[in-house]
């Protein structure tokens, strides 16, 4: 899930930086994990703006304008939330997109009326404002990748619909296919490589450690007689070795 995080943020960014936009974020229940995300990418500076942690009611009132009324009426787990958040972090940043994310990770929900899983993502921009919510079954760290994948390929699909034009849609389409094929590229060549290598390493053995080295060693070396009585000796002490019943042995 992880590379796949990676993938998604640098797609967006991608799509960001042909279109000269910025974006921000307001995170509750993912702690900062979309920020750090979207940060990975080198060059992310050129279009991550702001981000905003919000995990108690107060902050997300004070940081953000989010409505007391609706925290009220909604709780802080809705779409009426999520969307005041992404809004507000939008508006105090001055982005052209901005994500929100409000949910419940678990292991158990502060409040019942709401399932362990369930998450809002809010998006809005010059373009467009909405929602979306899904129901995720994992647990508390799986669920939490799973909310910023969400967000991510939501955020993706707005800009593709309303900011995109067919020009530089083009462009980062075939810019992806160019990355995959780079991608898959550079693991056969790993592969034939490393192929090569050990073949290389299984001849130098064979021809310096077989034919130079033992066999030598046999033709040059005759036995002494220590050599033969050691032999003997040995017989003499393995015998009747035979008649062990090695089965029974632990």
């Amino acid at each position: 899930m992880g590379d796949d995080l990676v993938t998604l943020a640098s797609r967006l960014e991608r799509r960001l930086l042909k279109g000269k936009a910025t974006v921000s974020a307001a995170e509750s229940c993912t702690g900062g994990l979309l920020t750090s995300i979207l940060t990975d990418i080198s060059g992310s500076s050129s279009c991550f703006n702001q981000s905003w942690i919000t995990y108690s009611n107060e902050s997300k009132i004070i940081e953000l304008n989010v409505e007391p009324k609706a925290l009220e009426e909604h709780g802080a787990v809705s779409a009426e939330v999520a969307i005041q958040m992404a809004k507000g972090a939008r508006k105090k940043s001055n982005a052209d997109i901005a994500i929100s994310i409000t949910g419940i990770a678990g292991p158990k929900s502060d409040d019942s009326r709401k399932k362990v899983g369930e998450v809002f993502v809010g998006i809005s921009s010059i373009m467009y404002e909405g929602v979306d919510s899904k129901l995720f079954s994992g647990d508390r760290k799986q669920n939490k990748l799973s909310f910023v994948a969400l967000a991510l390929r939501n955020a993706i699909e707005i800009w593709d619909e309303y900011h995109l034009n067919k020009k530089d849609e083009e462009s980062i389409h075939e810019d992806e296919e160019n990355d995959e094929e780079i991608i898959e590229d550079e693991n056969i060549e790993d592969n034939d490589s490393t192929s090569v290598n050990v073949q290389d390493n299984l001849e130098n053995i064979k021809e310096e450690n077989w034919e130079d080295g033992i066999i030598e060693n046999w033709e040059e070396e005759p036995e002494t007689d220590l050599d033969a009585e050691f032999i003997e000796e040995a017989i003499d002490e393995n015998a009747g070795i035979e008649d062990i019943n090695w089965e029974e042995q632990e």
